[in-house]
Order: structure tokens, then C-alpha cells, then sequence
């Protein structure tokens, strides 16, 4: 495993990101916070560049980015190649890859069957929650992603909310049963080094609206049990990550501050309360419930203050604007140098970040050293290659004069005789 070294080692060849341009290391703090989409089945100029340049830390694929095929596995598999080949510190690639109705990665494009987290909490055992998790998680493994944005632990306290329990993302309306068959799909997720994310803290169950097309105001509905399943996975060691809610909760934030932009809630309880020291990404910023009730500059400095590591513009919410990672970049940026973000905030994620990333598996130090061996050998054998073919050449051409040798002496001594 990486050991200390590993933040001053990513500091040290920051410098080299990009032949165009250097990086300081708040630039390239920065950029680890930052998570994009990308706009379609294909690599795309700019985000490659954006990554290139480190300008954005983690990248996010949905259904449009899927090679519309009846097998599209291996030219997935390229795309996200592409993109982890030239980071300069390794990328996050992540998917909603719940199961059922969010699902990318569908059956009509050659993979694995899923069913939803309600039909998965109805069965008698775990073996099916295993069965699907396992698939789910090694699926995805051999495309190359590293993120599942899931399991979602929301309890299912309101039977007619829209975007969890009516659509089947919830296991359960029993707060251990959601614990329970959580920790079966991090478990299996882990065999397969593929990191997962708990959503949507705190809870998301008891809303009657829907984030994405506004205020979702659980004051009079949330209850204490919503955080159980976190408290119950982050006792025991099943806790990755965790993804923020844009959901408003006056008992839990005086001022009205959804949860995302929430100090209280996330420093308050998440990380004080509940002892979470990991990585928080907050859900898309982009969704209503935040672009628009709040300015594009200020959801950013309420989320960072609030103690969101990862902010994701996935531009991929109908009707919203399209954010430029130049933009987002700018706006932290320009926070830090005015005071109203201090270094040391964006220190604190950028380290709980590399530390996320060290769960790869990979000793990023020793996979940077092996990459750089592997160009130099490619490079001593490609002068080897040529050496030897010049030779090959050289030798054909002395066998050929040779034998143009032998059949001008044959043919004098035929003349002759």
C-alpha cells in the first residue's frame, strides 16, 4: 500500500501534467475535487484534455455513453481506457449502477441482468443480493470503472415517494433489513476493488417531492431511524463513501440549508456525530433543488464549507445549464485567493480523496515508476527492433551479392568451357 509519501509524490509531478501548462498544488488539489460527465459514447477533445491536465479528479457515465450495440462491453471498455490512460493521478470512473430502474448498463447492450433494491429486500435470504451484487460488481470491475455510486440506503419511510420508494430503490421500509442488504452489496463490490457510495444522507426515504425538479422539505416527515443504516455500516467498517441529499430539513439545519450545502448536517452529524472521516460527494449540483434556489458560485462555497470533498456536474439533468469544468475550477479558485475558502479546507478533502484512492489497490508510486519503465523499455525496443532490422537487411544484401558473386563465376566458367 502507499504509504505517506503519496500526497507529496502526486505534489512533486504535478508539474509535469500537462507540456502546455503548469500546475501548482492548489490547482491540482482542486481539480481532485471536481467530477464530471461526458457528453457522449465516445472519447470526447476537451474532457480528455480537462483530465489530461488535472483539471477534473473523477468522471461519471450514464446510458448515453454506452456504444449503442447489441455487445458493447469491449468498446466501453475503450472508452473508459482512454481516459484513465492519461490521468496524472489515477481516475475515478464512476456509474449509478443500482440495479433495476437505474440501471446503464442494460441487458440490450450485452450485460448482466439486475433487479431493483425493493425486489432484492423482499427475498428470504441474501443469496440473491449476493448473486446480483457479485455480478453488478465484477461487470463493472472488467470495464474499468472503480466507483458504484450505491447501495442506497434510504429508508422507505413514505410510501409515495417518487424518486426512491416508487421506484423500487429502496430496500426496505425496516432500517435494519437496509443495513442488512447494503452491506452484501459493498461486500461483494470490494472483492472487486470497486468502491461504493451510501446516498443519500440523511436520508431521502421520508421526502413526498423530487430533487431534481425542486425543494424536497422533510422537516415534518424525516426521523431518527434514516440514519441507522449509516451509523450501522460506518460502526462496522462497511462505509466507502457517502453521497449528500439536496434534501431541506429544519430540525436538522436552522437556516433551511439542504443537506448538501448543510454544515450542521454534514460536519454536525455525518463526521461529528456519526464518526464518518471518509470522502462525502455530494448528488449532481446541477439538479433543481439546488441550481435553482441557489447562485452557480454560492452552491459551490456553501458545499465545500459544508464538507463535500467531491462535487458532481454531470451535466446530465434535463433543462439545466451546462457548467464548463473551467468555470467550477474558477469559482473555487478565486474563493480561495478572496479568503472565503481557506487552504486548509481544500487540504482536508484532497487528502481524504488520495486516501479513497489508495483502496484501489494500486501503490500509484510503484504503477507511475512501472509505466515509465514500460515507455522507456517500448523505446529500447523499438531502437532494438531497428538495429536488428538493419542488420536482417545488411545480411541480405551480403547474401545476395554473395550469390550474384557465385552465378557471374558460374557463367564465366560456362563461357570458358
Amino acid at each position: 500500500m502507499v504509504k505517506h509519501v503519496l500526497f507529496s509524490f502526486f505534489l512533486s509531478i504535478g508539474v509535469q501534467l500537462a507540456s502546455s501548462q503548469t500546475l501548482d498544488s492548489l490547482d491540482i488539489k482542486i481539480g481532485q475535487m471536481i467530477l464530471i460527465g461526458i457528453p457522449r459514447a465516445s472519447t470526447d477533445t476537451l474532457v480528455m484534455d480537462e483530465v489530461r491536465n488535472g483539471r477534473v479528479g473523477t468522471i461519471i457515465l450514464f446510458e448515453k455513453n454506452v456504444p449503442k450495440k447489441p455487445n458493447a462491453f469491449a468498446d466501453l471498455k475503450k472508452i473508459i481506457w482512454a481516459y484513465k490512460q492519461v490521468a496524472p493521478i489515477p481516475l475515478f470512473v464512476a456509474i449509478d449502477q443500482e440495479g433495476g430502474k437505474v440501471n446503464r448498463l442494460k441487458e440490450k447492450y450485452g450485460f448482466t441482468r439486475s433487479i431493483t433494491a425493493a425486489a432484492t429486500g423482499k427475498s428470504k435470504s441474501l443469496d440473491s443480493a449476493r448473486f446480483y451484487a457479485d455480478a453488478t460488481a465484477a461487470t463493472l470491475a472488467g470495464l474499468g470503472f472503480n466507483i458504484n455510486f450505491g447501495p442506497v440506503v434510504d429508508v422507505a419511510v413514505e410510501p409515495t415517494n417518487p424518486v426512491i420508494v416508487k421506484s423500487e430503490r429502496s430496500y426496505s421500509a425496516n432500517e435494519d433489513s437496509v443495513a442488512l442488504f447494503a452491506k452484501e452489496f459493498v461486500k461483494q463490490h470490494r472483492k472487486y476493488g470497486v468502491i461504493t457510495v451510501l446516498k443519500h444522507f440523511p436520508g431521502h426515504g421520508s421526502s413526498t417531492t423530487d430533487t431534481h425538479f425542486g425543494v424536497a422539505d422533510v422537516t415534518n416527515t424525516w426521523s431518527e431511524r434514516e440514519l441507522k443504516p449509516y451509523k450501522s455500516l460506518i460502526d462496522s467498517g462497511y462505509v466507502d463513501a457517502v453521497m449528500t441529499a439536496h434534501i431541506v430539513n429544519k430540525n436538522l439545519d436552522k437556516n433551511g440549508n439542504p443537506g448538501t450545502l448543510s454544515q450542521d448536517i454534514l460536519q454536525g452529524i455525518l463526521r461529528n456525530r456519526l464518526g464518518y472521516k471518509g470522502v462525502v460527494f455530494s448528488d449532481d449540483m446541477q439538479m433543481e433543488a439546488i441550481s435553482k434556489q441557489y447562485g452557480f458560485e454560492q452552491s459551490i462555497i456553501m458545499a465545500i464549507q459544508a464538507g463535500v470533498d467531491i462535487m458532481c456536474f454531470a451535466n446530465n439533468v434535463p433543462g439545466s445549464q451546462k457548467r464548463k469544468v473551467e468555470l467550477i475550477f474558477a469559482t473555487i479558485k478565486d474563493a480561495v485567493a478572496k479568503g472565503t475558502i481557506t487552504p486548509k479546507r481544500i487540504d482536508e478533502s484532497f487528502k481524504r480523496i488520495m486516501k479513497l484512492k489508495q483502496e484501489l489497490n494500486i501503490d500509484y508510486k510503484t504503477e507511475y515508476k512501472r509505466l515509465l519503465e514500460k515507455d522507456q523499455l517500448h523505446n529500447r525496443l523499438t531502437v532494438q527492433q531497428l538495429k536488428a532490422a538493419r542488420q536482417e537487411i545488411k545480411l541480405l544484401n551480403e547474401q545476395l551479392t554473395s550469390l550474384d558473386k557465385k552465378k557471374k563465376k558460374k557463367k564465366k566458367t560456362q563461357t570458358t568451357n
